[in-house]
Parts: C-alpha cells; sequence; structure tokens
C-alpha cells in the first residue's frame, strides 16, 4: 500500500509539472500564427498519424518474436490491441508505466491464453530489448550528429559538449539494459526476486509468496528458454526495434515538412534523439509533457530556425494533437474491450 501511494503521488506530483510547464510554454507562443499554420496543412495532416501507426505495428512485430518459444501461433492483430491499450495507459496516466506493462501478460492470459509466466517473461525480455536498442540508436544518432550537437551546445547548455554528452548517454542505457537483460536471462532472476521478497517480515506476504513460489520457478523456466542459440533471435528484434525508435523523427520530420520549414532528415534525427532521450529521463511526467516541449523550441532557436514561436508552437500542437488522437482511440480500444485500469491489480506477475 505504501509503495501504490509513493508511485501514486510521485505520479501526480509529475503530471502537474508537466501542466505547469505546457502552461507557461503556451503563454510564450505565438498560438494565433500556429493555428493559421496548422489550418494551412489542411487533409495532408492525416500524414502525421501515420508514423505512430507504424511504431505500434512494429512494436507488436517485435513483441511477438520475443515469446518464449513455447508459445506458438499468437494471433497478430490479438496482440496488437493489447499494445495500444498499455501502451496508452503507460503514456497517459501519472507514473503510467507501473499500470501498462502489468497489463500486458494478463491481456495476454485474457485475450490470447497464453499463460502468465510466459506472458511476464515476454514483458520483461521486450523492456529491455527496447531499452537496449534506444542505447544504439542514440549512439548512432548523436555519431551521425555529432557536429550539430556540438553547433548547438553552446546555445542550450552554455557550453560545447552536447555531443559527448549524448554518445555518453546511449553508451550508459546500452550498457545498462545489456546488463540487466543478461542479468534476467540467467535463469534465476524470478528465484532471486521471490528470495527477496520472502525477507519482507509480514506474515500474510510470506504465505502467499509460498503460495505463488511454482510460479516463479515457472518463470525462470520460461526465461531460460531464451539462453544459449535461442539468444541468437532476438538479433532480429534489435533491427525492429531501431526501426521502431525512428519513426519518432520520421514523425517529426513530417510534421516539419508539413509546416513548410527547409530542414534535413539528419538534423531532425539529431535533436529528436536528444529530446527522447530527455522525455526517458522525465518517465514520471506523463507523454513528457511540457518538457519535451520546451526541448524542441530551444532547439528550433538554436538552430535559427524564422519565426520559431509560430513554426514552434505548430509543431508541438501537431504532436500533441496527434497523440490526442491516438491515445482517445486507445482508450476507445480498451473500453470497447472491456479492460479496467484496475485489471492490473488482478495480475500476479509470476501467477499460473
Amino acid at each position: 500500500m505504501t509503495k501504490k501511494k509513493s508511485l501514486s503521488w510521485g505520479g501526480y506530483a509529475g503530471l502537474v509539472l508537466g501542466i505547469i510547464l505546457i502552461a507557461w510554454l503556451f503563454n510564450q507562443l505565438d498560438l494565433r500564427r500556429s493555428a493559421e499554420l496548422i489550418s494551412s496543412i489542411g487533409v495532408s495532416s492525416i500524414f502525421i498519424l501515420l508514423p505512430f501507426l507504424a511504431l505500434h505495428l512494429l512494436e507488436t512485430f517485435a513483441w511477438l518474436r520475443v515469446f518464449p518459444r513455447s508459445i506458438a501461433a499468437i494471433p497478430f492483430f490479438r496482440l496488437l490491441k493489447i499494445q495500444v491499450i498499455a501502451e496508452t495507459v503507460s503514456m497517459t496516466l501519472p507514473a503510467g508505466v507501473a499500470v501498462g506493462e502489468p497489463l500486458r501478460p494478463y491481456l495476454c492470459n485474457r485475450f490470447i491464453g497464453i499463460p502468465v509466466p510466459s506472458g511476464v517473461a515476454s514483458v520483461a525480455v521486450r523492456k529491455l530489448m527496447l531499452g537496449l536498442a534506444q542505447g544504439i540508436y542514440t549512439i548512432i544518432g548523436s555519431i551521425a550528429g555529432f557536429s550539430l550537437l556540438q553547433s548547438v551546445s553552446l546555445n542550450l547548455l552554455g557550453f560545447q559538449g552536447l555531443g559527448y554528452i549524448m554518445i555518453a548517454a546511449g553508451c550508459v542505457v546500452f550498457i545498462l539494459f545489456l546488463f540487466l537483460l543478461l542479468l534476467l536471462l540467467d535463469g534465476k532472476a524470478a528465484q532471486n526476486v521471490h528470495r527477496i521478497l520472502m525477507l519482507v517480515p509480514f506474515r500474510k506476504v510470506k504465505s502467499w509468496l509460498f503460495v505463488k513460489e511454482s510460479g516463479f520457478l515457472d518463470t525462470d523456466e520460461e526465461l531460460r528458454s531464451y539462453r544459449g542459440s535461442s539468444i541468437r533471435r532476438l538479433l532480429p528484434v534489435m533491427a525492429i526495434y531501431l526501426l521502431a525508435w525512428s519513426t519518432l523523427a520520421i514523425e517529426s520530420y513530417t510534421i516539419l515538412r508539413l509546416l513548410g520549414i527547409n530542414i534535413t532528415f539528419q538534423e531532425v534525427l539529431t535533436f529528436d534523439i536528444a529530446l527522447t532521450m530527455l522525455r526517458t529521463l522525465f518517465f514520471f511526467i506523463p507523454s513528457g509533457l511540457g518538457v519535451q516541449d520546451l526541448g524542441y523550441l530551444a532547439f528550433f532557436e538554436a538552430l535559427g530556425m524564422p519565426d520559431a514561436l509560430a513554426y514552434g508552437g505548430a509543431f508541438v500542437l501537431l504532436r500533441r494533437l496527434k497523440e490526442v488522437f491516438w491515445y482517445a482511440t486507445g482508450y476507445g480500444v480498451m473500453f470497447f474491450s472491456g479492460v479496467h485500469l484496475h485489471d492490473a491489480d488482478a495480475v500476479s506477475p509470476v501467477e499460473s
């Protein structure tokens, strides 16, 4: 109960901070001019929705490939539905990842009949593979755009060094998630968690852990299936996740080109990677509300974009309107599927 309360308070504090930042940002923008720029796009704005759809499709396809070999014939579109619901919850609620990720194995069991230990194993590997891919993506993009990062560093940070910071950040993320992935696939991860939890000095907790001990062992058994030659099948998954990360830059590039901004994809890729990492650091703020938006505006000004307040405002509004559309769709799918937020509470991550 204490953990849930602290998580809730932290999440809502992040939401409040995000609202304050976005309100301050909108107070600085030329919203009237931004609205004119948005209206000038017309029906072409439909293209802004496509990269996010591609992101969901790619992530679902990658997730499909990280399930233990014991699970066969997973329906793609049912898994896509679960992906859309879980991602919507993770990105919109305060500290939503703590709710969205446990929903995945529960929904896999409910809609596809996948045993919870297998679902937990796939979700754990999926999450770490996604983080590992972000590290590689950040390193590649930062090296490719190193000169640009260094050139805007003085305006953004007051010193030259942003290129080195981004490469270092990518390396840290890569090493951290690689270490966690190897630790997870050791074959005793769930058992070690069970052993640590048994130290909790509450009789009811210990009784529950005794009942669920076999579930922990089942989860370890599923995780062991990734070791040896089977781990090679995760390499193509890495390529898919790298492509999935790139859809974020493609989306930004699409918006800027529709607004009539003359900018190269490499420039967009470079600042988008930096701001994606910034958004990750402020994970407790739903969808990086305010933080990422201010970051985009700062980059546009550092790049010397003409009328940055108007074009930056149009860009931020279009990105947020896109999110409103897709997250509303996600909650619609969730509602018509009969899924509720508290369903995640019914999940024991190692339930048989």
